[in-house]
């Protein structure tokens, strides 16, 4: 039997959270309990801040709890073509701060993280020679990367990466949240919005600020970022355990269109085609189709050589911006929104969090413009 559109992540021992019944109020009310709103929720707690916050769906329903388990450092573009694309200064800032983010991550969610390092594979000799430019850049800025021959194919090794459960690590902080007093609900999803109210299906929110911190559908709570963001459905599967293959950190092929990884039962965890499906995977559905799970099969089978059964097949919807950095801004009055991490949110997302609440409770605008040359109030 496979799991359908279930996350091979999900160990079935999660009680859903409550819906929303009837009025709230609070200093702050937070859309979305993904990686980068449950941190956003911590944020305010720690400075004191009275905090509601709403889900759609549940705890890490969306892409925050249904990715592939990478925690890498840097954003969306391989580190030489982030310092051509957004300057040597920036593009440093980000890798240094999402490599200390990755050790927040492991200090918050005791046990999901296992330091593992990560490997980008070569698809073609251009890839080989693009990942000699970028090894060349990192050393140039004294980061980590090695270079790699071997079994799996040609390519980088960066050892400072790591791997993770998305899922256990959000329910561990959604746990930790409502015992530190905050209040969250799942099954509530938002109406409408402004910077002083929050309307749900079943009941108002009535706040001093809003954070808007979803990624999939983002465009689509904030009509404002039409033509900024963009949705797509990015789709996994499972494999039952194997000793077929043994694979030592996640791995990133073809320029990081596929990346798979092996989870500590044996079992092997495999996301990617998106390109090859052409403009159907620029989609609000986050179900799995035949056409990508069919090429990620085939994948296994062939280019992995794992034979076993798959057991679990999902879907996710997540947010790409036009320029490859996130989104962090203030899209109306008293309503700041981060999101659209073009498939890398989980580091990134969280730094975001933490850059926002700065911005929006202190004033502090400094780490929201280091993370993206489009933070605007």
């Amino acid at each position: 039997m496979v799991a359908e559109n279930v996350p091979v992540w999900d160990d079935a021992q999660w009680t859903p959270l409550s819906a929303m019944d009837g009025d709230q109020v609070a200093e702050n009310c937070v859309v979305g309990l993904g990686g980068s709103g449950l941190t956003l929720v911590h944020e305010l707690l720690d400075r004191g801040e009275r905090v509601v916050a709403v889900d759609a769906a549940d705890v890490a329903a969306g892409a925050a709890g249904r990715n592939g388990g990478f925690l890498l450092a840097g954003a969306y573009d391989f580190y030489h073509d982030a310092v051509r694309l957004h300057g040597r200064e920036r593009a440093l800032a980000i890798y240094r701060a999402t490599l200390r983010e990755i050790h927040r991550i492991a200090e918050a969610a005791p046990g999901t993280v296992r330091f593992v390092g990560s490997r980008r594979l070569a698809a073609s000799d251009v890839e080989v020679e693009d990942c000699r430019t970028q090894m060349a850049a990192m050393h140039a800025d004294g980061l980590a990367c090695e270079w790699f021959e071997g079994e799996d194919g040609i390519g980088l090794t960066i050892p400072v990466d790591a791997a993770f459960n998305p899922l256990a690590r959000c329910r561990i902080l959604a746990r930790a949240a409502i015992e530190r007093g905050a209040r969250l609900y799942a099954r509530t999803p938002v109406t409408a919005l402004r910077g002083d109210r929050v309307d749900t299906a079943t009941g108002t929110v009535a706040c001093r600020r809003v954070f808007v911190a979803v990624d999939g559908r983002l465009e689509v709570l904030l009509p404002e970022l039409v033509g900024r963001v963009r949705t797509a459905r990015l789709q996994m599967l499972a494999t039952a355990p194997t000793t077929e293959r043994v694979v030592p950190c996640p791995m990133y092929y073809r320029e990081g269109y596929e990346y798979w990884q092996q989870l500590p039962d044996g079992s092997i965890a495999i996301g990617g085609f998106r390109d090859r499906a052409g403009p159907s995977e620029w989609s609000l559905d986050a179900q799995p189709t035949e056409p990508v799970q069919h090429l990620l099969e085939s994948f296994v089978r062939e280019q992995l050589g794992v034979s076993v059964p798959i057991t679990h097949r999902w879907a996710a919807c997540a947010a790409f911006s036009d320029n490859g950095l996130p989104v962090l801004e203030q899209v109306r009055q008293n309503v700041w929104a981060i999101g659209a991490y073009s498939g890398t949110g989980n580091v990134i997302g969280a730094l975001c969090a933490r850059a926002v609440v700065a911005w929006a409770v202190e004033g502090n605008a400094a780490p929201a413009q280091a993370l993206t040359a489009a933070a605007r109030a």
